[in-house]
């Protein structure tokens, strides 16, 4: 998962092109969730892999509240989800300057 998309992988094929909503949930500890971030996207490729299909997701007409929720998500994933002492916060768009 990226600031742009995501890669997943499906049962069945999904047709490109086609315009959907995507639920994002952050799993953490004795299997507690966060709620879902709902996001507008796009499949944009798909290809068989194995027994299904793996999918490219691109995210689309985000908010700008998307944005900050999507970087908060991005931020626990990078992190591994533990709080690290006297480790600086980057900001999501450090990592493309």
């Amino acid at each position: 998962m990226s600031r742009g998309g995501l890669c997943a992988d499906l049962a069945e094929a999904a047709p490109v092109g086609t315009d959907i909503d995507i639920d994002i949930v952050l799993v953490f500890e004795n299997d507690k969730q966060s709620e879902a971030l709902r996001l507008p996207a796009r499949i944009v490729w798909c290809t068989p892999l194995d027994e299904g299909h793996q999918v490219g997701i691109s995210f689309r007409g985000l908010t700008k509240d998307h944005v900050e929720y999507l970087a908060m998500f991005l931020r626990f994933l990078d992190e591994g989800g533990v709080d690290k002492p006297n480790r600086r916060i980057a900001d999501v768009d450090d990592r493309f300057r």
